[in-house]
């Protein structure tokens, strides 16, 4: 069984996700530019989120066209990363009402930290599929990206007791750090 079917049931649920987000968008009873100023908290955890969901379907996309073959355990580790990404509209529409107040901005960042341990899992478990792809195996063993997320999402999760500015810095670090999809991928894919 090739991944298309994987794929395609991962970016439906990705597409509902987005979709969650923006129907938690209430219209202001205001009609002028002020009325949406004080939307501006809901606006900003949306634009997080979805950038973060954007990110998460593109090297999502990626990676899935390195799996030779799709099994099980592959499937339920995708099942988990889905899972993950799927409370990402509830934390997003709390810590956007809160005004990321702590505990809503640190749960935001539960969230992401373990979207992004599934993500790595499931990086792994279709690298031991390439055993003797030495090339793909050495160039996906140089996960820089895949190793930094984490600390940095516990970083933003611990500072939002501190400063939700401090952890909202975090967030749009990881993002800045994973905007490009992973070219590791892309050049074991032209060297096939």
């Amino acid at each position: 069984m090739k991944a298309n079917r994987m794929e395609a049931f991962s970016d439906g649920v990705l597409a509902i996700i987005i979709t969650i987000m923006v129907l938690e968008f209430k219209v202001p009873e205001g009609h002028d530019w002020s009325a949406l100023i004080e939307l501006g908290p809901k606006i900003l955890s949306y634009i997080f989120s979805f950038v973060y969901v954007g990110i998460y379907w593109n090297n999502h996309h990626h990676l899935l066209h390195m799996v030779r073959t799709m099994n099980g355990r592959l499937m339920w580790l995708n099942l988990l990363l889905l899972f993950w990404l799927s409370l990402v509209p509830f934390t997003t529409a709390w810590m956007g009402e809160s005004h990321f107040a702590a505990t809503p901005t640190a749960l935001y960042g539960i969230v992401l930290f373990l979207a992004a341990l599934s993500y790595w899992i499931l990086q792994n478990a279709i690298v031991n599929q390439h055993s003797r792809d030495s090339s793909f195996v050495r160039a996906m063993s140089r996960d820089l990206k895949g190793k930094l997320s984490p600390l940095l999402y516990l970083l933003a999760v611990l500072s939002a007791y501190v400063s939700p500015w401090i952890s909202g810095f975090f967030f749009v670090l990881v993002a800045m750090i994973w905007f490009l999809p992973d070219k590791r991928i892309e050049h074991a894919l032209r060297g096939r």
